[in-house]
Formats: C-alpha cells, structure tokens, sequence
C-alpha cells in the first residue's frame, strides 16, 4: 500500500505507471461480522454501539470483473447506512449479501462472513476491468453508490427502478470505508480539483440524495420562490438540501435542534431558522399519541417567517417523530418528499390533510447515475460546497459513526483512508482560494 500512495503523491506518476503498480493480496478495510449480528439483541436502538461492531482489519483482494474498477481510497465519509449497518438495523445487512450472492458467479464474491462497509470515496483508479473505456488507472475520481444490472427495461428510464438496484456498500460488499474499493465503473465521477480528498469523499450520498430528492423531476421538482421546510437543516442531508434551496431561488426554512446548528444555517445563507429545542416542540404526547396542537403553533410559527405563505416542499427525513407535522404544514397541493426515516419508519399523519388538501407524498431513495452526476457538477463549479465538519483515521471510524448515530455531529464527518493527513489532494488552487470560507464553513463552528 506504501507504493500506492507514494504513486498517488507523487507529480509524474503516469497512467501506465499506475497500471504497473503490483496490486496487494490484502488491505484494510472496515467491517461489521456476521457472527456478531446479534451482539445488540435487547438493546434499544440509541444504546446499541457502533464501536463494539465496526472492526478495522485486513481483507483479501476482491476478484475485478468486468464492467469494474479497483479504486485506492483516499478518503470515505460516514452516512447514516453505515450506522444502521453497525447495529445491525432494520436487520443484518448479510441478508443483503445473501441474496446479491445468488445473482450472478460474480455475485457471489460479495456473499462473505465480513461485510466491508462505505457508500463514499475520493481515490484513484488502479485497474478497470474488461469492458470499461471511460476510466483508467491514475484517475482522480470520487464514486456515486448506485449499483445497477440493468438487464430489465425497467431501469432504462431511471436506474433507481432497475429490480437489481443496491446500494454500494450497505447491500454490496467492498465499500469505500477501506483502502481500496471495488465499483462498478459506472459509479465512477471526476474528483473536483479544488477540494481535498477528504472534502471530496463527504458530498456523495447526500448530496445526490438531496439533488433528487429536492430539485429532480423525479422528487420534488423544485423552482424559484418555493417555501422548503428542511428538517435536521445543518446535517449531513439537510446541509445540502439548505444549499440547494438557496442556490435554486427557494427560500429554505431551516429546522434545527441547537443555537450552535441556528449559526451555521445562517452561514450558508438561509434566514428562516426555527430551533427546535428552544421552542420546545413537542409533536407526540407519548409513545402513541401525536399532539396535533403542537402542529398548528409549529405551522402558525412557519407563516410568521414566511410573510404569511405555508409550505411548498417539505425535505422529510426523520421520519416517525417529524411526519405528522410535515403533511399538516404543507399547503394545499403541497408536496412531502421523504427519504431515510432516521427517527423510524412507521410514520403516522392524519390522512384528511393529505387527501382533502390534495397534497402528494413522494419516496426518494438516492439519485440515478445523471442525478449523481448533476449533483457532482454542481460541487466542481463550487455552487455547492462540501459539510465536513470533522475527520477521523480509519482506525477510529467506529468513533466517527458512534458521533453520527447520537447526532454529535455537524454536516458530514469524514474518515481519512490512504491519505496520511488532510488537505491533500489539491489541483486547482485559484479557484479553492475562491470559496475557501464555503469550504471551511461547517470546520469553523
């Protein structure tokens, strides 16, 4: 690994050279194991541990098929998918590794006892498989974690339909939170040259996500003028979905849970910020019973920021604890569109203010490859901008995903993987000197 990354550090290493690096037998990587799928059995959720499951350890080399690539990682970052991986919710994601193995003779390479987690990368491309003609060994690139067969017509309009559709990492072995990955090449997006690896390695997930979700035909739709409510508005999701409703001439209407988070809203622009906590609402009486009071005063405070308008698009993704309020405070044909449920996903809402008021509820689930690819754009033209606020060693990702499971965190925390330090990485500097402050947004807090 030593002579990979002194390839990577180096100026003049050419494609060819790259080509001619000898690949490892084995690399680190971090897993959860499927032994250890019980471990948090009794617990509740918020108890279970990401630092007693996720291990860091030496794996053997995955076989390159065709249609792949080898990408030695720079940087990943930590999602929520990880986190649900580590304590084993909704379920073990060996079920996932299970049923990809009984696709295909390839498939099978991903049906191990180890699950090698990470739906992020910032790296350089070490071997393509046969097959792939965009991409070759040296190429700076981050990955999107759209895996698709598309062998059904059903994926051909937009990928996020294909029947074989996973998600790298979280339902495929060989994820990014590693020093090396396996991708199909069609994940594969130019690095953007002015961030650092670790920088670039943080949009991915969320920030498609968020791009589809919000602004695609294929989620809300967003235009000009539209009053978006933004839950979690300073996280790894709604940090990007503030941006976007900034950037696109929407007026983002931040919900967070702290003065400290309040700030950082107010940094990336938005002026429409409701703390949570300090206004002490409360949206379920108990376990069972939503408080459709609290509702309305959080609707009644929504029109005193908004000069009296009610909500075009609401960003869900707490899910359980948020929905209720959502579908209420949506004006009529209003949309709802809702991805993740990070609060749980038995949402409950009273349907004679979704039926009667001829809102819609959209499901979003990441972004087909143009979407993710849009939204890469968008950060390499610096109109959108990286979240990170913190990154760890690989060796202490059990650590960065324990922050994120109990919301310790600030937009997006980053593992570094073969990077020996942070800030590495840069090729543009003129136009990383342009928007440095943006950069640096979410570490100065």
């Amino acid at each position: 690994m030593n002579q990979i990354l002194d390839a990577i550090v180096a100026p003049d290493t050419s494609a060819e050279d790259f080509a001619a690096l000898p690949l490892p037998e084995s690399y680190r990587a971090v897993t959860v194991h499927k032994d250890e799928a019980e471990m948090f059995a009794g617990l509740p959720t918020r108890e279970k541990d990401p630092r007693k499951s996720l291990h860091v350890e030496d794996v053997p080399l995955p076989e390159l098929g065709p249609g792949e690539a080898l990408v030695a990682v720079m940087a990943s970052s930590v999602n929520y998918n990880s986190v649900w991986t580590s304590i084993f919710e909704p379920l073990p994601t060996f079920a996932f590794l299970e049923r990809y193995g009984k696709l295909s003779p390839l498939g099978k390479r991903h049906d191990l006892p180890y699950h090698v987690i990470g739906s992020d990368l910032a790296g350089v491309v070490l071997r393509t498989g046969p097959g792939v003609n965009a991409w070759k060994p040296g190429d700076e690139v981050v990955a999107h974690c759209l895996s698709v067969e598309l062998e059904s017509a059903d994926g051909h309009n937009d990928t996020m339909l294909d029947p074989e559709q996973r998600i790298w990492g979280f339902e495929t072995n060989f994820g990014g939170l590693a020093e090396i990955a396996l991708v199909k090449s069609n994940q594969l997006m130019p690095k953007p040259g002015h961030l650092s690896w670790e920088e670039a390695a943080a949009p991915g997930l969320v920030n498609s996500t968020a791009y589809r979700q919000l602004v695609s035909r294929n989620g809300a739709g967003m235009k000009q003028g539209d009053n978006v409510l933004i839950w979690g508005a300073s996280g790894g999701l709604g940090s990007y979905a503030t941006q976007f409703a900034l950037a696109g001439g929407a007026t983002p209407i931040c919900v967070v849970s702290s003065e400290q988070k309040a700030e950082i809203c107010r940094r990336m622009g938005a002026e429409a910020i409701i703390d949570r906590t300090a206004e002490g609402y409360r949206f379920w009486k108990d376990e069972h019973t939503q408080d459709p009071k609290e509702w309305k005063r959080f609707g009644k405070r929504i029109r005193e920021l908004t000069g009296g308008e009610d909500i075009d698009i609401v960003f869900e993704h707490p899910g359980r604890e948020t929905f209720g309020a959502s579908v209420y405070v949506t004006r009529k044909g209003g949309t709802i569109t809702t991805c993740a449920s990070t609060s749980g996903y038995m949402h409950q809402y009273d349907n004679r203010y979704l039926w009667m008021s001829l809102k819609r509820i959209i499901g979003s689930h990441f972004a087909n490859y143009r979407e993710a690819w849009e939204a890469n754009r968008l950060i390499a033209k610096g109109k959108i901008h990286p979240t990170l606020s913190k990154t760890y060693a690989l060796a202490e990702t059990g650590q960065a995903a324990y922050d994120v499971h109990r919301n310790l965190h600030q937009g997006k925390v980053g593992v570094l993987c073969l990077a020996p330090e942070e800030g590495m990485g840069v090729r543009d500097e003129e136009m990383r000197a342009r928007h440095i402050e943006a950069i640096n947004r979410f570490r100065n807090v």
